[in-house]
């Protein structure tokens, strides 16, 4: 793309925008440095990586962590150079931050294609993290543990160091020498450890003198009697840099080998990081992804890979491509005050001519269109609604400014001419080209005549081409012309003030008439002047201002409908998330009635197992149980029946007959029970403790005492007369629940509420049973699976399930009556 086109489009202040939200050097380089492409295809696929990484962003706040450009470190290193440990740091991180990314990535393979692409180019760590933190800190200290050597030669400086300080400990306390310092402490000057000495008392200690104060009332003198430690202590200090530095170089020639890989995946890095920058820039700009359009040239004729309308004037066979903007807002400009304009002509248009009041504008507009291109050939989301369609153009040519230029004696005119003869030279078929006050700066009619001339060539060349002007003669000629289209921006005549909102369609009028007479210009005059122009042009003046009011009026409509639409959607998306609620609901508490009435049926065979093991004892027959098996069969059957929309209707009267607590008898079961709960078409019966669903045609209002006295006991009552007399009974305690929640509760509180439940549990009858005790400390949780280890009514126990509360519940299976 031409250089000084993106200057004039503002192209650059985008880049710069962009680069603001990038998080390292090497990524804000590579920012600064795109530029629109004209090959379809990498557009596309720039346009595909930041929708990835937009995707990514909304779910994931993933980015490159405490990464670095390590290039220069890697180059260094490459040249035998020894890095410092803070650029081994730098490389010790970014290699981290590789190695996070690439394992994110793998695992979203499908789902981030592209992204996944740039992120398998990043370098492995080839042993270097572990060998970075096994030589250095994180504070870049090299440790003892790097070397053995180095290990020995700390030790032994750490040995000497306190030799020496020991003996000068000595000059600062003995009584005898401490008078004759200025300060009792021992310091260091020139690497050697030195003692504070009043001037007045020098030659007293027989000493070495490294240094004296400002004033030279102090001298730093070395005691003759320390000498050889200090010389011990420098030797190893100098041992100590070079095994430091033996280190430090060992490790940068590790780097060095795979300097090559490491400024490659750094390169990707930058490619991912910008993804994410341009995944954050469009976010703050509330962009969406443009539909590319590509351009396809055979010979000089352009085709678009869409279908679109012939153009005749444009020659046969060839096909012009649509360019629709839907709500475009020019991305430099506040996002709260900016009016968006809408770029959609008819297709077919190649050329639109846009007319208007000065500042109205006219160049915003026209740089929204142009930048807007630019933008997504770079792989950039625009500030434009969803569905807004872009070609992808060859190249993108503007005019727009004042071009003189003193010191080559150009005039306005000169300068704008000079620019489109360079364009003109280098456009084609595939170019948009932009021309702001086409034909200005000279006389109106010559240059109404050149401006129209200019238009026609671009028209015959294909080119894609927008024009602001104030020439009526433009105005004129796009209206009569094939593939060219008016525009206007309006102009408020009440407040005097623009807009800013295009039209297509309508040219601008002209204002002037009007703005004189609001700004109080005598009537006199206004009528005089409105007596000098062509009765047509007042005419016409009127005609465009009808059917912009009457367009007005049809756009004011379309927005109360199209509010409307949306409120009504709204609404149908309310009462859908209602329903679904409700269906919902429904679903849960009938599976949770059938899960209920699964336990009492286990419940059931587990009584009928104990009933034919008494029975069996007491050599009596099981015909009576074989009744109840059958009835315990039909319960299973509705237990297991889908949950599901009951269809079936049952009359109100039914309904109503029927009342909370009446004795009714269950028809298909032959069984008596209380009505706990009454539905549209069933009610709920308490048999027992079993409570069953049962349709309202199944219910006989009304039962035998002896029934009733049966049906209080238990869900199984069978009584028979064994040998001698006795009587074999089996009865079934009250269902306490299948759960007990001992939260919140003392130990002690808890372990005795846990005990009487399990004891009703287990008469009752339950085959297991679930403990809440949260998880909290774990204190409750030991008690209770204490108590339930060896407890005369529990088989075994174990940890709920992740449905089930996990660790906060304790499952224990009781045991059989």
């Amino acid at each position: 793309m031409d250089s000084k086109t993106l200057n004039v489009l503002e192209y650059p202040k985008i880049l710069d925008r962009l680069a603001g939200f990038c998080d390292f050097s090497a990524s804000m380089d590579l920012a600064r440095a795109l530029e629109p492409t004209s090959s379809f295809e990498l557009a596309t696929a720039q346009l595909a990586e930041t929708t990835e990484a937009r995707k990514l962003l909304s779910v994931n706040s993933m980015g490159i962590g405490a990464a670095h450009d390590i290039r220069p470190q890697a180059d260094l290193a490459a040249r035998s150079g020894v890095l410092d440990p803070h650029a081994l740091l730098d490389v010790k991180s970014t290699l981290i931050a590789c190695r996070e990314l690439k394992k994110a990535f793998e695992k979203r393979t499908e789902e981030y294609p592209r992204l996944t692409q740039i992120a398998m180019g990043l370098p492995e760590t080839h042993g270097l993290v572990d060998s970075i933190s096994r030589i250095l800190s994180d504070r870049g200290e090299i440790l003892d543990s790097a070397s053995p050597k180095l290990g020995e030669i700390r030790r032994n400086l750490r040995i000497a160091q306190d030799r020496l300080m020991s003996r000068l400990q000595k000059y600062v306390t003995d009584s005898k020498t401490v008078s004759m310092l200025q300060e009792p402490i021992v310091t260091q000057r020139d690497g050697r450890y030195v003692i504070p000495l009043r001037a007045e008392f020098k030659g007293k200690i027989k000493s070495i003198i490294h240094d004296q104060s400002s004033s030279g009332a102090t001298l730093f003198i070395e005691p003759l009697p320390v000498v050889e430690a200090n010389n011990q202590i420098r030797e190893l200090q100098l041992a100590e840099r070079d095994e430091e530095r033996r280190i430090l170089a060992e490790v940068s020639a590790q780097v060095g080998e795979h300097a090559a890989e490491l400024k490659y995946g750094v390169e990707n890095l930058a490619a991912l990081d910008l993804a994410f920058a341009k995944a954050k820039y469009a976010d703050e700009l509330h962009a969406s992804e443009p539909l590319l359009r590509e351009l396809k040239v055979t010979g000089s004729k352009l085709k678009d890979s869409q279908p679109s309308t012939l153009n005749p004037s444009a020659g046969s066979g060839q096909r012009i491509t649509t360019l629709k903007l839907i709500d475009a807002r020019h991305p430099l400009l506040d996002p709260n005050t900016v009016v968006p304009v809408d770029v959609d002509p008819a297709p077919g248009t190649r050329a639109i001519v846009i007319t208007g009041p000065n500042t109205g504008g006219k160049t915003v507009s026209l740089k929204t269109v142009g930048l807007l291109v630019v933008m997504a050939q770079s792989g950039l989301h625009v500030p434009a609604q969803s569905g807004s369609e872009l070609p992808c153009f060859h190249s993108v040519w503007a005019d727009i400014g004042d071009e003189q230029s003193i010191e080559q004696s150009l005039s306005t005119f000169s300068g704008h001419i000079t620019n489109i003869i360079r364009i003109l030279k280098k456009m084609d078929s595939r170019s948009l080209v932009i021309f702001d006050e086409l034909g200005s700066g000279t006389d109106p009619q010559e240059g109404a005549a050149i401006a129209r001339a200019i238009l026609t060539h671009l028209l015959e060349s294909g080119a894609m081409t927008l024009v602001a002007t104030h020439y009526p003669e433009l105005k004129s000629f796009a209206h009569s012309t094939e593939g060219v289209v008016n525009a206007s921006l309006e102009f408020d005549i009440q407040t005097l003030r623009p807009t800013y909102k295009l039209t297509l369609g309508l040219p601008g009028r002209s204002n002037a008439l009007l703005i004189a007479q609001k700004l109080g210009l005598p009537q006199t005059i206004i009528e005089s002047a409105r007596a000098e122009i062509n009765p047509l042009d007042l005419r016409a003046d009127k005609l465009l201002d009808d059917i912009r009011k009457e367009r007005n009026r049809t756009s004011r409509e379309r927005e109360k409908m199209e509010k409307a639409r949306a409120k009504l959607e709204a609404q149908t998306r309310e009462i859908e998330k209602r329903l679904e609620k409700i269906e919902d609901e429904r679903r849960e508490t009938l599976a949770k009635a059938r899960a209920e009435g699964e336990l009492e049926v286990a419940v059931l065979k587990r009584n009928i197992d104990s009933l034919k093991g008494q029975l069996k004892k007491a050599s009596q027959p099981l015909q009576a149980i074989k009744a109840i098996e059958a009835k315990m069969e039909q319960m299973e059957e509705k237990v297991e029946a889908p949950v599901e929309r009951r269809s079936e209707q049952v009359s109100a009267g039914n309904n109503q007959s029927l009342k909370l607590g009446e004795r009714v008898t269950v028809s298909t079961l032959n069984a008596e029970g209380v009505v706990t709960a009454l539905g549209e078409s069933d009610a709920e019966i308490q048999i027992g403790t079993l409570r069953i669903r049962a349709r309202l045609s199944d219910l006989v209002r009304g039962g035998s005492e002896q029934s009733s006295t049966a049906s209080k006991q238990s869900p199984v009552s069978i009584k028979q007369k064994a040998d001698g007399g006795s009587r074999t009974s089996v009865s079934a305690t009250k269902s306490p629940g299948m759960e007990v929640d001992l939260r919140g509760l003392m130990a002690d509180d808890a372990l005795d509420k846990m005990e009487k439940y399990l004891e009703q549990a287990f008469l009752s009858g339950l085959p297991f049973v679930r403990i809440i005790h949260g998880k909290g400390t774990g204190k409750l949780r030991q008690a209770v699976r204490e108590a339930l280890r060896g407890h005369e009514y529990v088989n075994s126990f174990e940890e709920g399930g992740d449905k089930e509360g996990g660790e906060g519940v304790t499952v224990a299976k009781l045991k059989s009556g």
